[in-house]
């Protein structure tokens, strides 16, 4: 996708939103039938219920955001517009710090049931940092960047 403006990278990220939610409607049931314990598998087959339902809505944002066909295209960091560039990468920063975040709290969660004091110590230590980091990140886009991209890429004359 060649992203150009914000209405592009906005579809991109939910193109990216999209293939996750289908992705973890195929690993659920597996994950659920997987399970031993039944409160697990009860969990896993409401969460995919709840996934069905994020997959109809990421359809019908799909219809409202899309005027044409999307491109495919380049990385995040050739977008050429600096503003849009950033909002971009804060996006796939986010995804990390989220994944690390939820990667992080298992730990320490297995840890704590372990009783594993100063493992739980250590994992909350970098699961809070991970915490700052994403609220810096989504601050930065939402004070300044978010609205910087939103902003036309002006052309020099030359």
């Amino acid at each position: 996708m060649n992203i150009q403006n914000m209405e592009d990278l906005f579809v991109e990220q939910i193109q990216d939103l999209y293939d996750a939610e289908e992705r973890l409607m195929k690993a659920l049931p597996k994950m659920a039938e997987a399970s031993t314990s039944n409160e697990l598998r009860s969990a896993l087959e409401d969460h995919l219920l709840q996934t069905q339902g994020h997959v109809q809505r990421l359809e019908q944002v799909f219809a409202e955001a899309m005027k044409g066909l999307i491109k495919e295209g380049e990385e995040l960091m050739d977008i050429e517009q600096p503003a849009l560039r950033d909002a971009a990468l804060i996006a796939a920063a986010n995804r990390v710090e989220h994944y690390e975040i939820a990667g992080y709290g298992a730990a320490r969660t297995f840890a704590t049931a372990l009783r594993l004091s100063k493992s739980v110590t250590l994992l909350e230590q970098t699961l809070q940092e991970e915490k700052q980091a994403d609220a810096r990140l989504t601050q930065i886009a939402e004070q300044t960047v978010n609205q910087q991209a939103l902003r036309p890429k002006t052309r020099h004359a030359g």
